[in-house]
């Protein structure tokens, strides 16, 4: 009679390991083409021409902001220039509040992001004007002045659209005059509503 040796088999907890080491490629192939899935399904959702004009407006506004705020800190004028074909705003350090700009006065300018310009294209204006910018022009070029108590030179405004052909979407940003604060508002192609 042949003999049976015992021959030790994995213990519960190599089982246990073995069982738990990691996952088959059947279940990593399901997980990857559910995501893909989910991803496909995601994708036409996000709105980069959306995107790209809340970004112009937040720069815009920033901009402005900080205008307003050197006119307030260093008490001179601080003007701002709209430069529309070149899409860029220009930021001048009026020190001695002569409208010029003098050697020694800082001028930065502050580009549009890509794919946005200034217009309102397909947009119905709003009570500041039909635009593009809306503010008194100077030598053709649109302008607006913070004071050294934080007001603007006047009430007004711009807009900002795509590049993109047949585009529907636009931002307005408003300024008030006694006060220089400065709002946008998002037109989704159906109404004018508030930013965020």
């Amino acid at each position: 009679m042949a003999s049976t040796q015992w021959r030790p088999g994995p213990s519960r907890w190599q089982e246990r390991a073995r069982a738990q080491a990691g996952f088959s490629l059947l279940e990593i192939l399901i997980v990857l083409t559910v995501l893909s899935i989910l991803l496909g399904l995601a994708m036409p959702r996000v709105d980069v021409e959306a995107f790209r004009l809340n970004e112009a407006a937040r720069e815009v506004m920033t901009a402005l902001a900080r205008a307003q705020y050197r006119a307030l800190v260093h008490q001179y004028d601080v003007v701002v220039w709209f430069e529309v074909t070149d899409r860029r705003l220009r930021i001048h350090d009026d020190r001695n509040n002569d409208g010029l700009v003098q050697p020694g006065e800082p001028l930065n300018a502050v580009p549009l992001p890509d794919g946005v310009v200034f217009g309102r294209g397909s947009a119905p204006q709003r009570a500041m004007g039909p635009g593009p910018v809306t503010f008194r022009q100077r030598l053709g070029v649109p302008y607006l002045t913070f004071h050294r108590n934080g007001s603007a030179s006047e009430a007004g405004g711009l807009y900002l659209t795509s590049t993109r052909p047949g585009t529907r979407a636009a931002r307005a940003i408003e300024v008030e005059r006694a006060t220089g604060r400065a709002t946008w508002l998002i037109y989704d192609g159906t109404s004018w509503r508030g930013g965020s």
